[in-house]
Protein backbone atom coordinates (compact mmCIF):
# COMPACT_ATOMS: atom_id res chain seq x y z
CA UNK A 1 0.00 0.00 0.00
CA UNK A 2 2.45 2.47 1.10
CA UNK A 3 4.33 1.85 -2.45
CA UNK A 4 1.44 2.52 -4.41
CA UNK A 5 1.05 6.00 -2.85
CA UNK A 6 4.50 6.43 -3.28
CA UNK A 7 4.32 6.12 -6.60
CA UNK A 8 1.38 8.04 -7.33
CA UNK A 9 2.63 10.67 -5.26
CA UNK A 10 5.94 10.72 -7.37
CA UNK A 11 4.13 10.77 -10.88
CA UNK A 12 2.62 14.29 -9.49
CA UNK A 13 5.42 15.47 -8.34
CA UNK A 14 6.64 14.70 -11.72
CA UNK A 15 4.34 16.92 -13.16
CA UNK A 16 4.74 19.99 -10.99
CA UNK A 17 8.99 19.93 -11.77
CA UNK A 18 7.58 19.85 -15.17
CA UNK A 19 5.78 22.84 -14.70
CA UNK A 20 8.25 24.26 -12.52
CA UNK A 21 10.44 23.91 -14.92
CA UNK A 22 8.91 25.67 -18.04
CA UNK A 23 7.89 28.09 -15.91
CA UNK A 24 11.62 28.82 -15.50
CA UNK A 25 12.22 30.00 -18.93
CA UNK A 26 10.10 33.06 -18.82
CA UNK A 27 12.89 34.74 -16.27
CA UNK A 28 14.66 37.69 -18.69
CA UNK A 29 17.30 39.59 -17.82
CA UNK A 30 17.59 43.21 -19.35
CA UNK A 31 21.03 45.05 -19.83
CA UNK A 32 21.94 48.73 -20.38
CA UNK A 33 21.92 49.62 -24.23
CA UNK A 34 25.22 50.92 -25.31
CA UNK A 35 25.14 54.15 -26.55
CA UNK A 36 25.79 55.04 -30.58
CA UNK A 37 26.39 58.98 -31.27
CA UNK A 38 26.74 60.44 -34.48
CA UNK A 39 30.24 61.06 -35.54
CA UNK A 40 30.95 65.04 -34.78
CA UNK A 41 33.14 67.61 -37.53
CA UNK A 42 36.39 68.56 -36.28
CA UNK A 43 37.08 70.96 -38.67
CA UNK A 44 34.75 72.96 -41.10
CA UNK A 45 33.96 72.09 -44.15
CA UNK A 46 34.33 74.04 -47.71
CA UNK A 47 30.97 75.52 -48.97
CA UNK A 48 31.41 74.05 -52.19
CA UNK A 49 32.35 70.59 -50.44
CA UNK A 50 29.16 71.05 -47.92
CA UNK A 51 26.35 69.11 -49.17
CA UNK A 52 22.73 69.38 -48.61
CA UNK A 53 20.38 66.50 -47.58
CA UNK A 54 16.94 66.22 -48.45
CA UNK A 55 14.67 63.63 -46.31
CA UNK A 56 11.84 62.43 -47.80
CA UNK A 57 8.99 60.99 -45.45
CA UNK A 58 9.17 58.01 -44.82
CA UNK A 59 6.68 55.67 -46.74
CA UNK A 60 4.07 54.13 -43.84
CA UNK A 61 4.29 50.73 -45.08
CA UNK A 62 0.52 49.67 -44.20
CA UNK A 63 0.09 46.31 -46.19
CA UNK A 64 -2.99 47.46 -48.29
CA UNK A 65 -4.48 43.96 -47.89
CA UNK A 66 -5.12 44.62 -44.26
CA UNK A 67 -5.64 48.17 -45.06
CA UNK A 68 -9.46 47.73 -43.77
CA UNK A 69 -9.38 44.73 -41.31
CA UNK A 70 -8.26 46.86 -37.59
CA UNK A 71 -8.09 42.96 -36.40
CA UNK A 72 -5.02 41.88 -38.81
CA UNK A 73 -3.63 45.27 -38.11
CA UNK A 74 -3.64 45.15 -34.57
CA UNK A 75 -2.33 42.00 -34.43
CA UNK A 76 1.10 43.46 -36.28
CA UNK A 77 0.67 45.81 -34.19
CA UNK A 78 -0.05 48.42 -36.99
CA UNK A 79 -1.88 51.43 -36.64
CA UNK A 80 -3.10 53.39 -39.97
CA UNK A 81 -2.99 56.67 -38.68
CA UNK A 82 -0.04 56.06 -36.03
CA UNK A 83 2.32 55.33 -39.11
CA UNK A 84 1.17 58.02 -41.03
CA UNK A 85 2.12 60.50 -37.89
CA UNK A 86 5.58 58.37 -37.75
CA UNK A 87 6.50 58.85 -41.28
CA UNK A 88 6.60 62.56 -40.88
CA UNK A 89 8.22 62.31 -37.25
CA UNK A 90 10.89 59.71 -37.67
CA UNK A 91 12.30 61.51 -40.44
CA UNK A 92 12.33 64.55 -38.15
CA UNK A 93 14.19 62.71 -36.06
CA UNK A 94 16.98 61.46 -38.32
CA UNK A 95 17.26 65.06 -39.88
CA UNK A 96 17.61 66.55 -36.73
CA UNK A 97 20.88 63.63 -36.14
CA UNK A 98 22.49 64.62 -39.27
CA UNK A 99 22.22 68.18 -38.32
CA UNK A 100 23.79 67.65 -34.78
CA UNK A 101 27.03 66.05 -36.55
CA UNK A 102 27.57 69.23 -38.42
CA UNK A 103 28.80 67.55 -41.40
CA UNK A 104 26.13 68.69 -43.84
CA UNK A 105 24.80 71.46 -45.40
CA UNK A 106 20.98 72.09 -44.48
CA UNK A 107 19.20 69.59 -43.64
CA UNK A 108 15.00 69.13 -44.80
CA UNK A 109 12.13 67.26 -44.43
CA UNK A 110 10.02 67.27 -47.44
CA UNK A 111 7.83 65.36 -49.83
CA UNK A 112 9.06 62.87 -52.16
CA UNK A 113 7.66 65.20 -54.89
CA UNK A 114 11.23 67.17 -54.08
CA UNK A 115 13.75 66.69 -55.84
CA UNK A 116 17.08 68.21 -57.52
CA UNK A 117 18.87 67.83 -53.93
CA UNK A 118 22.14 67.30 -53.02
CA UNK A 119 21.70 63.75 -51.16
CA UNK A 120 17.81 62.32 -51.10
CA UNK A 121 17.05 60.15 -48.30
CA UNK A 122 13.68 57.75 -48.16
CA UNK A 123 13.20 55.59 -45.84
CA UNK A 124 10.21 52.54 -45.42
CA UNK A 125 8.73 51.80 -41.81
CA UNK A 126 9.08 48.03 -41.30
CA UNK A 127 8.17 47.95 -37.83
CA UNK A 128 7.64 50.43 -34.89
CA UNK A 129 6.29 49.99 -31.24
CA UNK A 130 7.92 51.05 -28.44
CA UNK A 131 10.15 47.95 -28.09
CA UNK A 132 11.55 47.82 -31.36
CA UNK A 133 12.15 50.09 -34.81
CA UNK A 134 12.93 48.67 -38.06
CA UNK A 135 13.60 50.98 -41.05
CA UNK A 136 14.61 50.19 -44.63
CA UNK A 137 16.34 53.14 -45.75
CA UNK A 138 17.81 54.20 -49.30
CA UNK A 139 20.26 56.82 -49.71
CA UNK A 140 21.49 58.90 -52.96
CA UNK A 141 22.89 62.17 -54.20
CA UNK A 142 22.31 64.10 -57.81
CA UNK A 143 25.01 62.62 -60.27
CA UNK A 144 22.87 59.59 -59.61
CA UNK A 145 25.15 57.62 -57.36
CA UNK A 146 23.55 55.03 -55.31
CA UNK A 147 24.87 55.32 -51.71
CA UNK A 148 22.60 53.36 -49.24
CA UNK A 149 20.15 51.03 -50.98
CA UNK A 150 17.48 49.33 -49.02
CA UNK A 151 19.24 48.43 -46.21
CA UNK A 152 17.46 47.66 -43.04
CA UNK A 153 18.63 49.37 -40.27
CA UNK A 154 17.59 47.92 -36.94
CA UNK A 155 17.76 47.84 -33.06
CA UNK A 156 15.73 47.81 -29.62
CA UNK A 157 14.75 50.73 -27.32
CA UNK A 158 17.09 52.15 -24.89
CA UNK A 159 15.14 51.40 -21.94
CA UNK A 160 16.81 54.50 -19.77
CA UNK A 161 15.10 56.66 -22.07
CA UNK A 162 11.74 55.42 -20.40
CA UNK A 163 12.24 55.66 -16.89
CA UNK A 164 11.26 59.21 -16.37
CA UNK A 165 9.98 62.04 -18.40
CA UNK A 166 13.27 63.68 -18.43
CA UNK A 167 14.88 61.19 -20.16
CA UNK A 168 12.70 60.46 -22.72
CA UNK A 169 13.05 64.31 -23.28
CA UNK A 170 16.76 63.72 -23.15
CA UNK A 171 16.89 61.01 -26.11
CA UNK A 172 15.05 59.28 -28.13
CA UNK A 173 14.56 55.63 -27.54
CA UNK A 174 16.15 54.57 -31.36
CA UNK A 175 18.69 57.33 -31.31
CA UNK A 176 21.14 54.33 -31.68
CA UNK A 177 19.19 53.75 -35.63
CA UNK A 178 19.33 57.65 -36.24
CA UNK A 179 23.33 57.25 -35.24
CA UNK A 180 23.85 54.50 -37.18
CA UNK A 181 21.90 55.46 -40.78
CA UNK A 182 24.10 59.36 -40.19
CA UNK A 183 27.30 57.31 -39.42
CA UNK A 184 27.01 54.95 -42.87
CA UNK A 185 25.90 58.16 -44.41
CA UNK A 186 28.98 60.23 -43.47
CA UNK A 187 31.40 57.26 -44.34
CA UNK A 188 29.82 56.95 -47.77
CA UNK A 189 30.28 60.64 -48.66
CA UNK A 190 33.95 60.57 -47.15
CA UNK A 191 34.80 57.93 -50.06
CA UNK A 192 34.09 60.70 -52.67
CA UNK A 193 36.88 62.84 -53.62
CA UNK A 194 36.97 66.43 -53.30
CA UNK A 195 35.66 67.22 -57.20
CA UNK A 196 33.46 64.71 -56.17
CA UNK A 197 31.65 66.36 -53.86
CA UNK A 198 31.55 69.78 -55.57
CA UNK A 199 30.43 67.97 -59.09
CA UNK A 200 27.30 66.77 -57.06
CA UNK A 201 26.04 70.43 -55.84
CA UNK A 202 26.94 71.56 -59.42
CA UNK A 203 24.94 68.85 -61.10
CA UNK A 204 21.96 69.36 -58.46
CA UNK A 205 21.81 73.02 -59.74
CA UNK A 206 21.98 72.16 -63.26
CA UNK A 207 19.40 69.57 -63.07
CA UNK A 208 17.22 72.17 -61.52
CA UNK A 209 17.69 74.65 -64.43
CA UNK A 210 17.29 72.34 -66.61
CA UNK A 211 13.73 70.76 -65.42
CA UNK A 212 12.41 74.48 -65.45
CA UNK A 213 13.91 75.65 -68.95
CA UNK A 214 14.93 71.91 -70.40
CA UNK A 215 15.54 74.21 -73.86
CA UNK A 216 17.47 77.33 -72.59
CA UNK A 217 19.54 74.93 -70.39
CA UNK A 218 20.09 72.23 -72.57
CA UNK A 219 23.84 70.87 -73.14
CA UNK A 220 25.39 71.76 -70.00
CA UNK A 221 24.69 68.38 -68.60
CA UNK A 222 25.19 64.76 -69.93
CA UNK A 223 24.35 61.10 -68.76
CA UNK A 224 26.87 58.75 -68.92
CA UNK A 225 24.74 55.43 -69.71
CA UNK A 226 26.91 52.80 -69.14
CA UNK A 227 28.48 54.13 -65.52
CA UNK A 228 24.45 55.70 -64.74
CA UNK A 229 26.30 59.17 -63.96
CA UNK A 230 25.32 62.92 -64.91
CA UNK A 231 28.41 64.66 -65.43
CA UNK A 232 28.90 68.91 -65.92
CA UNK A 233 29.79 69.53 -69.66
CA UNK A 234 29.64 73.25 -69.24
CA UNK A 235 28.51 75.70 -66.72
CA UNK A 236 26.73 78.97 -67.63
CA UNK A 237 27.99 81.84 -68.11
CA UNK A 238 28.36 84.66 -64.97
CA UNK A 239 26.27 87.03 -66.89
CA UNK A 240 23.96 84.62 -68.10
CA UNK A 241 20.31 86.16 -67.86
CA UNK A 242 18.60 83.04 -68.41
CA UNK A 243 20.68 81.25 -65.53
CA UNK A 244 19.57 84.64 -63.32
CA UNK A 245 16.63 83.91 -63.56
CA UNK A 246 16.50 80.98 -62.71
CA UNK A 247 18.74 81.56 -59.98
CA UNK A 248 16.15 83.52 -58.89
CA UNK A 249 13.53 81.30 -58.76
CA UNK A 250 15.10 78.35 -57.49
CA UNK A 251 15.90 81.15 -54.13
CA UNK A 252 11.90 81.37 -53.97
CA UNK A 253 11.80 77.39 -54.23
CA UNK A 254 14.33 77.13 -51.25
CA UNK A 255 11.48 79.47 -49.20
CA UNK A 256 9.04 76.95 -50.50
CA UNK A 257 10.93 73.93 -48.85
CA UNK A 258 11.99 75.88 -45.73
CA UNK A 259 8.19 76.37 -44.83
CA UNK A 260 7.56 72.84 -45.24
CA UNK A 261 10.01 71.30 -43.55
CA UNK A 262 9.23 73.70 -40.87
CA UNK A 263 6.08 72.34 -41.09
CA UNK A 264 7.07 68.95 -40.04
CA UNK A 265 9.65 70.38 -37.45
CA UNK A 266 6.29 72.15 -35.65
CA UNK A 267 4.30 69.36 -36.35
CA UNK A 268 6.77 66.67 -34.94
CA UNK A 269 7.56 69.19 -31.80
CA UNK A 270 4.03 69.35 -31.18
CA UNK A 271 4.20 65.53 -31.21
CA UNK A 272 6.85 64.50 -29.41
CA UNK A 273 5.64 64.06 -25.50
CA UNK A 274 2.29 62.06 -26.57
CA UNK A 275 4.29 60.29 -28.55
CA UNK A 276 6.91 59.36 -26.47
CA UNK A 277 4.29 58.64 -23.79
CA UNK A 278 2.51 56.31 -26.48
CA UNK A 279 5.81 54.51 -26.91
CA UNK A 280 6.62 53.94 -23.28
CA UNK A 281 3.06 52.41 -22.22
CA UNK A 282 2.96 50.52 -25.62
CA UNK A 283 6.46 48.76 -24.36
CA UNK A 284 4.88 48.31 -21.23
CA UNK A 285 2.14 46.99 -22.64
CA UNK A 286 3.44 44.66 -25.50
CA UNK A 287 5.95 43.63 -22.32
CA UNK A 288 2.95 42.62 -20.08
CA UNK A 289 0.88 40.90 -23.13
CA UNK A 290 4.29 38.77 -23.73
CA UNK A 291 4.33 38.37 -20.11
CA UNK A 292 0.75 36.91 -19.41
CA UNK A 293 0.95 34.79 -22.72
CA UNK A 294 4.64 32.98 -21.07
CA UNK A 295 2.49 32.53 -18.12
CA UNK A 296 -0.75 31.46 -19.83
CA UNK A 297 1.32 29.05 -22.19
CA UNK A 298 2.98 27.41 -18.57
CA UNK A 299 -0.29 27.06 -16.36
CA UNK A 300 -2.14 25.34 -19.05
CA UNK A 301 1.16 23.12 -20.27
CA UNK A 302 1.47 22.29 -16.16
CA UNK A 303 -1.94 21.46 -15.84
CA UNK A 304 -2.67 19.35 -18.97
CA UNK A 305 0.13 17.57 -17.68
CA UNK A 306 -1.49 17.71 -13.90
CA UNK A 307 -4.70 15.96 -15.14
CA UNK A 308 -2.84 13.35 -17.08
CA UNK A 309 -0.47 12.79 -14.58
CA UNK A 310 -3.52 11.80 -12.18
CA UNK A 311 -5.36 9.85 -14.84
CA UNK A 312 -2.19 7.58 -15.32
CA UNK A 313 -1.59 7.08 -11.54
CA UNK A 314 -1.14 3.35 -11.35
CA UNK A 315 -3.61 1.17 -9.01
CA UNK A 316 -1.37 -1.00 -7.35
CA UNK A 317 -3.37 -1.37 -4.32
CA UNK A 318 -4.74 -5.27 -2.99
CA UNK A 319 -7.93 -6.22 -3.90
CA UNK A 320 -8.49 -5.91 -0.10
CA UNK A 321 -6.66 -2.82 0.43
CA UNK A 322 -9.56 -0.23 0.91
CA UNK A 323 -7.46 2.37 2.36
CA UNK A 324 -4.74 2.13 -0.60
CA UNK A 325 -7.49 2.88 -3.05
CA UNK A 326 -9.20 5.52 -1.14
CA UNK A 327 -5.81 7.15 -1.32
CA UNK A 328 -4.91 7.14 -4.99
CA UNK A 329 -8.48 8.27 -5.83
CA UNK A 330 -8.00 11.00 -3.41
CA UNK A 331 -4.73 12.09 -5.33
CA UNK A 332 -6.58 11.64 -9.08
CA UNK A 333 -9.07 14.19 -7.45
CA UNK A 334 -6.98 16.27 -6.48
CA UNK A 335 -4.42 16.24 -9.40
CA UNK A 336 -7.82 16.57 -11.43
CA UNK A 337 -9.12 19.37 -9.91
CA UNK A 338 -5.66 21.59 -9.41
CA UNK A 339 -5.30 20.23 -13.24
CA UNK A 340 -8.00 21.98 -14.31
CA UNK A 341 -7.85 24.86 -12.47
CA UNK A 342 -4.37 25.55 -13.54
CA UNK A 343 -5.79 25.20 -17.38
CA UNK A 344 -8.64 27.83 -16.37
CA UNK A 345 -6.14 29.96 -14.78
CA UNK A 346 -4.34 30.07 -18.41
CA UNK A 347 -6.86 30.48 -20.13
CA UNK A 348 -7.86 33.64 -17.96
CA UNK A 349 -4.49 34.75 -18.86
CA UNK A 350 -5.02 34.46 -22.01
CA UNK A 351 -8.14 36.72 -21.83
CA UNK A 352 -6.23 39.14 -19.79
CA UNK A 353 -3.71 39.23 -23.02
CA UNK A 354 -6.06 39.94 -24.89
CA UNK A 355 -7.68 42.48 -23.24
CA UNK A 356 -4.06 44.39 -22.94
CA UNK A 357 -4.00 44.22 -26.36
CA UNK A 358 -7.12 45.63 -26.78
CA UNK A 359 -5.96 48.78 -24.57
CA UNK A 360 -2.92 49.32 -26.64
CA UNK A 361 -5.08 50.16 -29.67
CA UNK A 362 -7.62 52.20 -27.58
CA UNK A 363 -4.39 54.15 -26.63
CA UNK A 364 -3.29 54.11 -30.23
CA UNK A 365 -7.01 55.40 -31.06
CA UNK A 366 -6.66 58.22 -28.49
CA UNK A 367 -2.93 59.20 -30.09
CA UNK A 368 -4.23 59.75 -33.65
CA UNK A 369 -6.49 62.41 -32.10
CA UNK A 370 -3.23 64.03 -30.68
CA UNK A 371 -1.75 64.24 -34.24
CA UNK A 372 -4.38 65.44 -36.41
CA UNK A 373 -3.22 66.99 -39.90
CA UNK A 374 -2.48 70.88 -39.99
CA UNK A 375 -2.55 73.55 -42.45
CA UNK A 376 0.05 75.98 -43.38
CA UNK A 377 0.02 78.84 -45.64
CA UNK A 378 2.83 79.11 -48.36
CA UNK A 379 3.17 82.77 -50.21
CA UNK A 380 -0.69 82.79 -50.10
CA UNK A 381 -1.52 79.30 -50.80
CA UNK A 382 -3.23 77.25 -48.29
CA UNK A 383 -1.60 73.67 -48.12
CA UNK A 384 -2.66 70.80 -46.26
CA UNK A 385 0.66 68.97 -45.51
CA UNK A 386 -0.39 65.45 -44.92
CA UNK A 387 -1.15 62.55 -47.60
CA UNK A 388 -1.78 65.53 -50.08
CA UNK A 389 1.55 67.82 -49.38
CA UNK A 390 3.24 65.72 -52.64
CA UNK A 391 0.42 67.02 -54.77
CA UNK A 392 0.60 70.66 -53.10
CA UNK A 393 4.29 70.26 -53.93
CA UNK A 394 3.66 69.81 -57.71
CA UNK A 395 1.54 72.05 -57.75
CA UNK A 396 3.98 74.41 -56.81
CA UNK A 397 6.41 73.35 -58.89
CA UNK A 398 4.26 73.80 -61.91
CA UNK A 399 3.67 76.94 -60.98
CA UNK A 400 7.91 77.50 -60.29
CA UNK A 401 7.51 76.60 -64.53
CA UNK A 402 5.17 79.75 -65.20
CA UNK A 403 6.97 82.24 -63.29
CA UNK A 404 9.72 81.26 -65.37
CA UNK A 405 8.06 81.45 -68.54
CA UNK A 406 6.49 84.72 -67.28
CA UNK A 407 10.12 86.63 -66.56
CA UNK A 408 11.43 85.10 -69.45
CA UNK A 409 8.53 85.84 -72.20
CA UNK A 410 8.07 82.18 -73.02
CA UNK A 411 5.27 80.34 -73.45
CA UNK A 412 4.69 77.88 -70.64
CA UNK A 413 5.93 74.41 -70.64
CA UNK A 414 4.19 70.98 -69.60
CA UNK A 415 6.11 69.97 -66.84
CA UNK A 416 8.66 67.05 -67.83
CA UNK A 417 8.93 63.63 -66.03
CA UNK A 418 11.76 63.40 -63.63
CA UNK A 419 15.50 62.28 -64.95
CA UNK A 420 16.29 58.59 -65.70
CA UNK A 421 19.13 56.52 -65.21
CA UNK A 422 19.90 53.93 -62.84
CA UNK A 423 22.55 54.58 -59.91
CA UNK A 424 25.26 52.58 -59.52
CA UNK A 425 26.77 51.73 -55.78
CA UNK A 426 29.02 53.30 -53.27
CA UNK A 427 30.79 50.60 -51.42
CA UNK A 428 29.87 50.19 -48.05
CA UNK A 429 32.05 50.78 -45.72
Amino acid sequence: MRSAIRQAAMTLLGAGLLGASLGGCVVKETRPLEKINPIQATAQIPQDELLEVAIHTFEPNVPPELAKDEAALAKRRIYPDIRKAESHYLATLLRTTLESSGQWGSVRVVPATVEFVDVAVSGRILESTGAHLALEISVSDSSGRAWIAHKRYEGPADLGCYRTDAALRARDPFQNVYSQIANDMLALRDRLAVQERRDVRRVTDLRFARDLAPQAMDGYLAHDGAAGFYKVVRLPSSDDPVASRIERIRARDAKVVDTVNGYYANFSEQMRESYGNWRRTSYEQIEQEDHLRNQARTRTVLGAAAVLASVLVPANCGAGSYGCQRAVNTMRAAGVIGGAASVLSGIKKYSDASVQGQALKELSQSFESEVAPQVVDVEGRTLRLTGTAEEQYREWRQMLQQLYAEENGEAVVAEAPGDAGAAPAVPHP
